[in-house]
C-alpha cells in the first residue's frame, strides 16, 4: 500500500518544529530582565518563575508519547505549537503575576511535546539514517537558540520588546500553519498502546540503560549551559557579557557539528562516534580544569559542544531501532529520565559550588563522562548496539 504521506514534507515540518522549541528554550533567558523590572521580580520569585520550564517541559515529555503512538503526530504537534506561540505572546503581554506563570508554563508544556514529537516523527520516517537525520534536526534546535538573543539584540533598539516578541509568534503561526496543509504518518496503534506492553517498557533493561546514558548527557549539557557563567564571573571574574559571549561558542560549536554528524554518520559507526564524543567531552572537562583563564575556557567550551552534538540524536536513533512499533511511549520514558538527570546533577553541582567552590563543576561533567563510558560499554559487550 502506498504512503499517503511525503517525506520531505513531514521532515520540514519536524524541523520548523525544532526550531520553534529552540526559540523556546531561550525565551524567558532572554526575556528574564524585561520581566524582572516589569514585574519588580526579586531573585526568589524570578527563579519560581524560572522554574516553571522544566516543569512543563518534564510534563510534555511524559505524555506525548503514548497519545503520538495512539492518535498520531499532526494534531499533537499543532496543538503544542500553538502552545508555546500563545505562552510566548502571554510572557510580554501578561498584566498579572499569574498569568505569566500560566505563559511559561505553557511554553515548556508545548516545547517539552515539541521536542520528543519531533525527535520521535524524525526517528519514525529516516530508515537507516536515523542517527544522521536527527542529528541535522538538531542543528534547528541551535538555529532557533540563538535565533531570538540575536534578534532581540539587533531590534531592541528600535522596538519595543514586545513587538519583536509578537513579530516572532507571527511567524511560528505561519511554520504552524504548514502543518495544517501535509499529511503526517498515522498512528502505529490507532486502537491504543497495549497495556503490557507499555509496562513491559519501565522495566527493560535496554530502554533504561539507553535512558540512564542520557541521563548523565543531559545533566552534564545543563551543567555546562547554567554554571559556565557562573564559574567564569566568580571564578575566572569576566564581566557578564564576556561570560555569555563565551557561551555562545559552546551553540556554536553543537549546532556546527550536527551539521557535520548528519553528513559522516552515513559512512561512520554510531558506537565510534559517541566513543569519541565523550573523549571529546572529557578532554574539555580537563582543559576548563587545568587552564584556569578565559582563552582555555572558550577552547574547553567548544570541545564541549562538538562532543555533546551526538549523544541524543545517536541514543535516540538507537531507541527508535529496538523500540519501532512503540517509538513515541520509548522516547517520553528516556527523555523523562534524561530530564531527571539534569535536575539531579544540576542540584549537585550547586552543592559542590557552594561547598568547596564553583572552580570543580566541571569535575562532574568529568566524572559523569566516566559513568556514560561505562554504560555505553556494557550495551556494545551485549551487543545491544553493535553496527
Amino acid at each position: 500500500m502506498e504512503k499517503e504521506y511525503k517525506n520531505s514534507y513531514v521532515f520540514i515540518a519536524a524541523y520548523t518544529g525544532m526550531l520553534t522549541f529552540g526559540i523556546s528554550m531561550t525565551s524567558i533567558g532572554a526575556m528574564l530582565p524585561n520581566l524582572t523590572e516589569k514585574f519588580t521580580l526579586t531573585g526568589y520569585s524570578a527563579g519560581a518563575v524560572v522554574a516553571l520550564l522544566p516543569i512543563g517541559i518534564l510534563l510534555g515529555s511524559l505524555t506525548f508519547g503514548p497519545i503520538v503512538d495512539k492518535y498520531g503526530y499532526k494534531i499533537l504537534l499543532t496543538i503544542c505549537s500553538l502552545f508555546v506561540i500563545i505562552g510566548l505572546y502571554g510572557m510580554v503581554e501578561s498584566s498579572s503575576f499569574t498569568l505569566l506563570q500560566l505563559s511559561i508554563l505553557l511554553i515548556g508544556l508545548g516545547g517539552g511535546v515539541i521536542n520528543g514529537g519531533t525527535n520521535a516523527l524524525v526517528a519514525d520516517i529516516s530508515g537507516d539514517s536515523k542517527g544522521a537525520k536527527l542529528s541535522f534536526l538538531g542543528v534547528f534546535y541551535g538555529l532557533g537558540a540563538l535565533g531570538l538573543p540575536v534578534i532581540l539584540g539587533f531590534f531592541s533598539g528600535r522596538y519595543q520588546y514586545q513587538q519583536i516578541v509578537a513579530a516572532v509568534c507571527v511567524f511560528l503561526l505561519i511554520l504552524l500553519l504548514y502543518n495544517l496543509i501535509i499529511k503526517f504518518p498515522p498512528p502505529k496503534h490507532p486502537q491504543g498502546l497495549p497495556i503490557k506492553q507499555g509496562i513491559k517498557l519501565f522495566n527493560n533493561p535496554i530502554l533504561l540503560l539507553f535512558g540512564f546514558f542520557l541521563f548523565f548527557q543531559s545533566g552534564i549539557e545543563g551543567i555546562a549551559n547554567n554554571w559556565t557563567t557562573t564559574y567564569m564571573e566568580k571564578y575566572l571574574m569576566v564581566s557578564p557579557e564576556q561570560a555569555l559571549f563565551a557561551l555562545t561558542y559552546l551553540v556554536l560549536a553543537l549546532t556546527a557539528m550536527r551539521l557535520v554528524l548528519s553528513y559522516i554518520l552515513k559512512s561512520l559507526s554510531r558506537s565510534y562516534v559517541i566513543y569519541m564524543s565523550l573523549i571529546i567531552v572529557a578532554l574539555g572537562s580537563l582543559i576548563l580544569i587545568l587552564g584556569g583563564n578565559y582563552l582555555f575556557t572558550i577552547i574547553g567550551l567548544i570541545f564541549f559542544g562538538i562532543g555533546f552534538a551526538a549523544g541524543f540524536p545517536i541514543i535516540l536513533s538507537y531507541v527508535a531501532d529496538k523500540f519501532a512499533s512503540i517509538s513515541g511511549t520509548a522516547f517520553s520514558l528516556v527523555f523523562v529520565i534524561a530530564l531527571t538527570g539534569n535536575t539531579v546533577l544540576n542540584y549537585l553541582t550547586g552543592f559542590v559550588a557552594e561547598s568547596i567552590g564553583i572552580k570543580y563543576y566541571s569535575v562532574i561533567i568529568l566524572i559523569s563522562v566516566v559513568i556514560m563510558f561505562l554504560i555505553f560499554s556494557i550495551l556494545e559487550r551485549k551487543s545491544l548496539t553493535k553496527e
